[in-house]
């Protein structure tokens, strides 16, 4: 995939352009492992999608608490006047679901910083931290590539003596 300065992949771009003309926009982005989840979040009246769709219709069922977190977390009266827009590619449905978590919880500590009051944002960043860290940090860890003389990044073929 290309990638453009910031080493998101181009195919982002579009969305991060999106309705450029709208006054109390952040654009964040949220990722784990392979999935990016890229976060338009602007004045509006509490409506948030993941990719088109309400968060009650997230998939997978079992998952889907985990993208209500950082709503929960710190209550739904934050999120009042804020609309957010995610979209998600690459990775599998729970590294998608997780950098959804990740890209909506810095998503509303920004528009905080940037358009309400540096307090409330330190209160909100604060939050997120004591709870879990991965909601603001992402997670460096990938997958380990495969060498040669094994099946797989560290295991190497049985030895025969015969």
């Amino acid at each position: 995939a290309q990638h453009d300065r910031i080493g998101l992949p181009t195919f982002l771009l579009p969305a991060l352009r999106m309705s450029v003309n709208k006054q109390q926009k952040i654009m964040t982005f949220g990722r784990k492992k392979n999935a990016i989840a890229v976060v338009a979040c602007n004045k509006g009246k509490g409506m948030i999608r993941v990719n088109g769709r309400p968060l009650h219709l997230v998939q997978p069922d079992p998952l889907r608490m985990k993208v209500q977190e950082p709503i929960l977390l710190v209550g739904k009266h934050y999120f009042r006047e804020v609309d957010i827009r995610v979209f998600t590619k690459g990775g599998g449905p729970t590294s998608q679901i997780y950098a959804v978590r990740q890209a909506i919880a810095k998503a509303i500590v920004a528009y905080y910083q940037k358009y309400v009051d540096e307090q409330t944002k330190l209160d909100l960043k604060d939050a997120y931290t004591r709870f879990d860290r991965s909601l603001l940090i992402a997670d460096t860890r990938r997958c380990e590539a495969k060498k040669f003389g094994g099946h797989g990044a560290r295991a190497r073929r049985t030895k025969s003596y015969r």
